[in-house]
């Protein structure tokens, strides 16, 4: 690892840092110039059984001092107590929704990425023919679909109507509508990023110079071609889970699925500040640090990128 590219990780984790900070700070004072306490809303409550809870919880300090606890607790990954579901940390109920947006997540991020790199291939390497046509009209569909329309329409056809699938995410096979709905959308951008890649590098010299020399086409392909064409699909990575992570919010509350999506949604509702922040902080983190992954990433597939 030369010096250049440790500062360069040096100088992408400390600004990813302080982008965390700045969320943290941002969530913290919207959520407490919300002029009403999480426990307002509870008309059966007298003021000082509200007084009394606004104290366990914390709520009566300066909101400097409530900020800097919150931040000393932060640091040893502890977000405090629920409000709304008495009882449970905000970080045990985020462990308990996140297996289920985790395997969502990650099942529609690597199906996208694999179906997008091997149509943007076939597309490329067919460019003007019937299949090449066809897998950009249909990309082009697809993408101009949001993933809550598409889980809609999954949901009514395959779900209600046919039932070849359950209606909840919680139930076996509950998750295959879920996660096909969340991966359309980004399979079809990466098939479309591909292709222009896949085009770019096919008309380089030194594919021109491998073909004249008579390496077989299947090696040109696979070996040459297809890794250096893979530079924005992998920079497109970061920003496709962050697509993934918000877009699961809706499309779990469609199929009832008991994930970070429906967790989220349920806490505003039932006005559990602390629970709002603690999601919110996780999401913008694990969005942050996934998008410096694939920076560091594509700067290892490609030595040729300027570390600023």
């Amino acid at each position: 690892m030369s010096s250049k590219f440790l500062v360069y990780l040096v100088k992408r984790f400390g600004l990813a840092l302080f982008t965390i900070f700045l969320v943290v700070a941002l969530t913290f004072f919207i959520m407490h110039a919300v002029p009403a306490s999480p426990f307002s809303a509870e008309k059966a409550l007298t003021d000082a059984t509200v007084r009394a809870l606004e104290a366990k919880y914390g709520f009566d300090k300066p909101v400097p001092v409530q900020f800097f606890n919150y931040l000393r607790n932060l640091l040893r990954f502890d977000l405090g107590l629920s409000t709304a579901w008495v009882g449970k940390t905000v970080s045990e109920l985020i462990a308990g929704g996140f297996s289920y947006s985790a395997t969502i997540g990650f099942s529609a991020a690597v199906l996208a990425l694999t179906l997008g790199v091997i149509l943007g291939a076939l597309a490329a390497l067919n460019r003007g023919r019937w299949l090449d046509k066809v897998i950009q009209v249909v990309t082009t569909a697809l993408v101009s679909m949001p993933s809550f329309v598409v889980a809609t329409l999954f949901l009514l056809v395959f779900a209600l109507r046919l039932r070849w699938f359950p209606t909840m995410g919680s139930q076996p096979g509950g998750l295959i509508l879920p996660i096909l709905s969340l991966s359309l959308y980004p399979m079809a951008y990466t098939t479309r990023l591909e292709r222009s890649a896949m085009l770019d590098v096919l008309g380089q010299d030194y594919i021109r110079t491998a073909k004249a020399k008579g390496v077989p086409q299947p090696r040109v392909i696979y070996k040459h071609a297809l890794k250096n064409a893979l530079g924005p699909v992998v920079t497109y990575a970061g920003p496709m889970m962050a697509y993934i992570l918000t877009g699961s919010m809706v499309v779990e509350n469609i199929f009832a699925v008991p994930g970070l999506g429906r967790l989220f949604v349920n806490s505003m509702l039932r006005t559990d500040y602390m629970m709002i922040m603690g999601v919110t902080i996780f999401l913008a983190t694990l969005i942050i640090f996934l998008n410096l992954l694939s920076d560091v990433l594509y700067k290892i597939l490609d030595p040729r990128i300027d570390l600023r």
